[in-house]
């Protein structure tokens, strides 16, 4: 069934009820349960041992087995949102990952519900990997995420909720249409991958970006669409940088220039800067830079060069990759996720029965300075302090060992205030083996 769209006199909304009949009359399909027969597979999975005294408890993961990056998070009537690829099979990176589905009423306490996207198609046969979530008006989320075709090729696809009335959104379903995007001449077919979360310009055109390399010049390819279903690709990425490789897991998105209040990925004006974030594959970091979005020329313009070294502006400096950040329109902040990979080895993996969590939920907006970000645990994390316990008037001297009874060094979280006399560059704080859950601090 084919359609004549008028690119000039076609309203954003009717555009979307259009793609909302397209995805029916095409004959989108419901995505299939992960491995729900296949009772070999199934015997693969490894469960985690009871006794683990090194479990996290308010790190976000799943009861067992292997994730990494974070996928379309969101705020849908009420309820938080987080997809994430997950190995069902087993606690590491697996031959077909998958979209996990948990959902949160406060980005603490997680509900897990039946995995989102499975490989079903022949656009996908092999993995659903990385992408996001735009929420359309009229409250329509899609997803846009990576598959790996029959041929190993990586292509990006098009689903949709099969209950938009369903604040949990627990079954999704697949354009038959798919794959929307495939790979550009001149990209490999195994360098193309994780769309953005999209925004719609002035012009009313939907953009996203997706990650690339070019010989080894990294880049985010941009994609225009009226409909959210056709995509035409840019004769120009958004920006690119000689010798950085792969560009994973890209991010744009506005932040306010005065105020920490986050704004929508759609908003443009001469209130906000943007940011422009890549994972570099090469060395397993994430880079951010700040800048100007031309909405006409598409392209993205960096307050200060970017070279995907050491010299560039960070998130975070400990483990962290393939970040995400969502609109969190409940309370008008915008909230960055990533995925922590730890650093046990693989056979400590196995044993345990699962590996990587995600990073706790961070608030993120623009320093008064406009030359970085500033980030914050979301409030949220407040509810899980306990009660305090304190020590008062102890000197630390040099080698020290100071135990502190009532607290654990395992337990979920902990505040420690040192306001006492350090001596010698440090001193140690030893806890008392307790069930309690509490906040520390030395006075």
């Amino acid at each position: 069934m084919a359609f004549l769209v008028s690119n000039t006199m076609t309203s954003p909304a009717l555009m979307v009820l259009l793609c909302c009949f397209l995805l029916i009359a095409n004959g989108a399909h419901q995505s299939e349960a992960c491995y729900g027969t296949n009772q070999k597979l199934q015997s693969l999975q490894v469960s985690a041992p009871a006794n683990q005294p090194y479990l996290t408890s308010y790190h976000f993961r799943p009861p067992q087995n292997w994730i990494n990056d974070p996928n379309g998070p969101m705020y849908y009537k009420g309820v938080y949102h987080l997809f994430y690829q997950y190995n069902p099979l087993g606690p590491l990176f697996g031959d077909k990952m998958i979209w996990a589905h948990s959902v949160s009423y406060d980005l603490i306490n997680w509900i897990h519900l039946s995995h989102a996207l499975c490989p079903s198609g022949p656009y996908d046969i092999n993995s659903c990997w990385s992408g996001s979530v735009t929420i359309l008006p009229g409250d329509k989320p899609f997803i846009l995420y990576t598959g790996i075709d029959a041929s190993g090729q990586q292509v990006q696809n098009l689903a949709m909720p099969e209950n938009l009335s369903d604040p949990l959104l627990k079954d999704w379903v697949k354009f038959s249409g798919n794959p929307v995007m495939t790979p550009p001449n001149g990209v490999k077919d195994d360098m193309f991958r994780d769309p953005t979360t999209a925004w719609q310009a002035p012009d009313g055109r939907w953009r996203v970006l997706v990650g690339g390399q070019i010989d080894n010049e990294g880049m985010a390819f941009v994609y225009w669409s009226w409909d959210f279903i056709h995509w035409t690709k840019l004769d120009h990425p958004l920006y690119s940088v000689q010798e950085t490789g792969m560009w994973e897991c890209p991010d744009i998105f506005p932040v306010s220039i005065n105020g920490t209040i986050g704004v929508d990925t759609s908003v443009l004006n001469p209130g906000v800067k943007h940011v422009l974030k890549t994972s570099l594959f090469s060395d397993k970091h994430d880079y951010y830079v700040l800048g100007t979005y031309d909405p006409q020329m598409d392209i993205f313009s960096p307050d200060t060069d970017f070279h995907g070294n050491s010299n560039d502006l960070r998130y975070d400096y400990g483990k962290f990759y393939a970040s995400k950040t969502f609109f969190d329109s409940a309370k008008n902040r915008r909230v960055l996720w990533a995925w922590a990979n730890e650093s046990d080895s693989t056979q400590d993996d196995i044993d345990k029965g699962w590996s990587g969590v995600q990073t706790v939920p961070r608030a993120i907006w623009l320093d008064k300075s406009g030359k970085q970000l500033v980030q914050w645990p979301v409030e949220e994390i407040e509810t899980l302090r306990g009660k305090q316990v304190s020590i008062h008037d102890k000197e630390l001297g040099s080698g020290s060992i100071v135990e502190v009874s009532g607290i654990t060094a395992s337990q979920r979280l902990s505040s420690l205030t040192l306001l006492g006399l350090i001596h010698n560059n440090y001193a140690m704080i030893k806890m008392h083996q307790s069930k309690a859950d509490s906040d520390l601090s030395v006075c």
